[in-house]
């Protein structure tokens, strides 16, 4: 079956199908402290897209919150590959860079599962603390560091030996936790006091965190972005912007450049962290998507139906946009000019032409669409849908512009999706 062929049939099919209601995206269902719920099916060839060797697999995990399963979706050949069981309310999923593994982060049973890509097989369970839900992985994919809502902590992971080898203490309702590009800062944004933690990541086992400075008076903080000057030396400082949701601000810190940067030497005030403004956005911010360059950040503002474009430069909001009705998850291409974000409430994915200033292509997805990725080789978008518990797969090379082509299956209640591509070894 080629691609054309089945766009309608599959399309009109799964859209048809028993949809779940649901009336927040995660993030936001996560800021108020509620929980999660049902589901579909497809498959189809991708046989109108680039020939891959036999050795080559690419994988789409969604991890599924009500269900307590991650949906491995098969890239190649555009089909659900398996349902792994893993534990309760999964929320957060994480990609190692290195290894070819995927990390489920369940809230309900306080623990990560390790999924095995080369197998889709859950291969380790490792205990964390209270209530967490997401995780970063740091660049080397040695360490991951997870956020526990439920004891206000951050619990840092050895990923080479699968176990918890410490944890520290972090402002209350900690929900994200980022490594910045040098892995020398860690950020902890805690929705409930309304702050940032920031640690310094040291190589000690017995300490692999140290705080460093909290800054305060961003209520409801989610999200947040790490950018650093993709131009400069490592360990040159960089800029975190957090999604203060329950007002209508970003705020953006400093973070210190390291004292034997070409940065830290030249200006003593860089080699400390510092909290920069607070910037105006549009109503509950929610996402922050920033370009690959660093040189701007996006914002979703669910409760405006806009967007807001910021200098990471400058710091400054470069204007605010409507985009749909409740903007939820946001990405940007590699092309930096691409944003693409999901309208939770009205079922469609819209694509913002930063260059031109101006929305480019709206496409279809299933109902309340809200985290969303690219495929490895950006020939696709993958949308979880969290009211229809399914995925849509947006084609974006097609010679009539980005199209659904399919929808494939998830589960109850969609919560995070993340794409790991491999070569097996023969």
């Amino acid at each position: 079956m080629s691609r054309e062929q089945n766009e309608v049939s599959h399309g009109q099919r799964e859209m048809s199908l028993r949809r779940a209601q649901t009336d927040a995206p995660f993030h936001r269902r996560w800021a108020s402290g509620l929980l999660f719920v049902p589901l579909a099916l497809a498959s189809c060839s991708r046989s109108p897209f680039p020939a891959y060797p036999a050795s080559y697999h690419e994988f789409a995990y969604v991890s599924n919150g009500a269900g307590g399963t991650v949906t491995a979706l098969d890239l190649v050949y555009l089909r659900q590959d398996r349902v792994i069981q893993v534990g309760r309310q999964p929320t957060g999923l994480a990609v190692n860079p290195v290894r070819n593994e995927i990390y489920a982060v369940n809230s309900g049973s306080d623990s990560v599962s390790v999924i095995d890509a080369t197998t889709n097989r859950v291969v380790f369970t490792i205990g964390v603390q209270r209530t967490p839900y997401f995780l970063a992985v740091s660049p080397d994919g040695r360490r991951g560091y997870v956020a526990n809502s439920g004891s206000n902590t951050v619990s840092t992971l050895d990923l080479e030996k699968h176990r918890q080898i410490g944890y520290a203490s972090t402002g209350a309702g900690p929900g994200v936790a980022k490594v910045a590009p040098d892995n020398h800062t860690l950020v902890v944004s805690n929705r409930i006091s309304g702050s940032l933690s920031v640690y310094t990541i040291t190589d000690s086992t017995q300490r692999p965190l140290k705080l460093r400075d909290s800054f305060s008076g961003c209520p409801g903080a989610t999200d947040v972005a790490v950018v650093a000057d993709s131009n400069a030396e490592p360990g040159s400082g960089a800029k975190a912007f957090v999604a203060c949701s329950a007002a209508h601000q970003v705020m953006v810190v400093w973070l210190s450049a390291s004292p034997r940067s070409w940065r830290g030497k030249q200006d003593a005030f860089l080699q400390h962290d510092h909290l920069l403004c607070f910037l105006d956005v549009g109503d509950t911010p929610t996402r922050i998507a920033a370009m690959p360059n660093g040189n701007e950040v996006f914002t979703t503002n669910f409760g405006s139906d806009t967007i807001s474009e910021i200098s990471a430069w400058t710091n400054e909001v470069l204007g605010t946009y409507p985009i749909g009705s409740k903007p939820a998850g946001a990405i940007i291409g590699s092309d930096n000019s691409s944003l693409w974000v999901t309208n939770f409430g009205a079922d469609s994915a819209a694509m913002y032409n930063i260059d031109d200033g101006r929305v480019e292509a709206s496409v279809r997805t299933g109902e309340h669409p809200d985290t969303l990725t690219f495929s490895s080789d950006e020939q696709l978008l993958l949308i979880a849908d969290a009211g229809s518990s399914d995925v849509a797969v947006i084609r974006l090379q097609g010679k009539n512009g980005p199209t659904l082509f399919t929808m494939l299956p998830s589960g109850g209640h969609a919560n995070d999706i993340v794409v790991k591509s491999f070569h097996s070894r023969r």
